[in-house]
């Protein structure tokens, strides 16, 4: 009975200690160029509403206006449609 139970236990041990499958690293999204000092008109981001002063990756000029994303996705999705995300000012 106390092999039994011994093996047991060992079995679940070892079985247990497999290695964990690692995980990707995602990577941290980085802006092309600088855009540090860039002027944008929107404070935020007018696809996901994140504040462009700390996440402006991209911008996009549009009537003489340049917008601010956080990412090249914002900026597509803005490009689909720049009437209904622009600013009316």
């Amino acid at each position: 009975m106390k092999k039994h139970f011994m093996l047991a236990l060992l079995a679940s041990t070892i079985s247990c200690a497999q290695e964990t499958p690692k995980v990707k690293q995602v990577k941290k999204m980085t802006p092309k160029t600088d855009l540090k000092g860039i002027k944008v008109v929107n404070a935020l981001d007018p696809i996901c509403q994140m504040k462009t002063a700390e996440y402006l990756k991209d911008t996009a000029v549009f009537k003489g206006k340049t917008y601010g994303f956080c990412s090249d996705y914002c900026k597509k999705e803005f490009k689909k449609n720049h009437a209904k995300y622009a600013q009316n000012k």
